[in-house]
């Protein structure tokens, strides 16, 4: 549900209201890049904060705020609460999922990683609580290069899940061998590799900037291949004027905000005779509106009793505790190593 059909006067007058709520509520609002821009624009008037997965729950743990609003899909929600288990932690809706989550259930997965005992267990960021729980390692598309390296050098055998097309790509990049869980992005994996050459011949001297979760014959053609964080940075630090960009719409607004001056193209995701040239828009991302923030905030501020809504992220005492040991090995081993830890997406 996006707020694009509401006109400017009821935007201003809902925008004031939220930055009220946030106050009366001790609230901070977090967002993703991949979320519509006048939330992420929301996050950063009212001291909240806009990022990437990680970079979210790690604002979240570090603010004074004694509430979280996470405005993105639910692992998100679910790694602010891990590490931020002394503050409550909420969504516009906890129905806000991601297929990289849903192609990993636990139990499945868990019978999977028990066949291989030899093999060390590494999952992307994008995974449930239960599914981190089981891991060895969490990571982010901007360290997982490093680590399975790292693990590589060791001699260790590995297990990766859940994005197959990220798993293939690092195995490119470190020739390490993995067992690939076969899940994807359905945002991502339906960039064409014919529809950017395409582009491509349009746009002479745009560069390709792509995310890692996309097919490899995207990646292939791409100039710059990293997570959401470091296309930002890279579309800031090449000199081209133009970027065909593959991964979520949601980006752009980021993009332009902070490149006025370069212009941002989506890369297709379909075929010729396709109605929409591009659909990358992650529906779950399209749940966070301002009516659902307003909603939520509105329940909060009457107190909302933990356990009472569809909107508050629980986890298990025991599971939280388990998966936050492989993610403070992956932030200690980026501390380590002087590498910079941002979060996908």
């Amino acid at each position: 549900m996006r707020s694009a059909g509401l006109g400017s006067s009821e935007t201003e007058n809902i925008l004031g209201r939220l930055k009220s709520l946030f106050v009366e509520t001790d609230s901070r609002l977090i967002a993703h890049y991949y979320t519509e821009g006048v939330i992420q624009d929301l996050a950063e008037a009212s001291g909240g904060f806009v990022g990437d997965s990680l970079e979210m729950a790690r604002f979240g743990r570090d603010c004074d705020a004694s509430n979280l609003i996470v405005a993105g899909v639910r692992f998100m929600g679910e790694t602010a609460k891990i590490l931020s288990p002394d503050k409550r932690v909420f969504m516009p809706t906890l129905e806000a999922t991601c297929s990289l989550d849903l192609a990993c259930p636990v139990i499945e997965f868990s019978e999977f990683c028990d066949q291989f005992p030899d093999h060390a267990v590494v999952v992307y960021a994008n995974t449930s609580a239960a599914v981190k729980a089981r891991a060895d390692w969490v990571v982010t598309s901007s360290i997982a290069v490093e680590v399975i390296e790292h693990l590589v050098s060791k001699g260790q055998k590995i297990i990766w899940a859940p994005d197959k097309h990220l798993g293939r790509y690092i195995e490119r990049c470190t020739g390490a061998e993995m067992l690939i869980w076969e899940g994807a992005c359905i945002v991502h994996e339906e960039f064409k590799a014919a529809g950017v050459s395409d582009m491509r011949a349009v746009y002479k001297d745009a560069a390709v900037l792509a995310h890692p979760e996309s097919p490899a014959s995207v990646l292939a053609i791409a100039d710059f291949v990293g997570s959401t964080t470091q296309i930002i940075k890279a579309a800031k630090t090449m000199t081209n004027s133009q970027f065909i960009v593959a991964t979520d719409l949601g980006i752009f607004h980021k993009l332009n905000k902070v490149l006025p001056g370069k212009e941002f193209i989506v890369a297709p995701t379909a075929g010729n005779d396709a109605t929409c040239r591009s659909c990358a828009s992650c529906p779950w991302m399209g749940m966070n509106s301002l009516e659902t923030l307003e909603m939520l905030l509105v329940k909060l501020a009457d107190r909302m009793e933990i356990g009472d809504s569809n909107h508050e992220i629980e986890i298990n005492e025991a599971v939280s505790e388990q998966a936050m040991i492989p993610l403070q090995k992956m932030l200690n081993f980026a501390a380590q190593n002087k590498i910079l830890v941002e979060g996908k997406a």
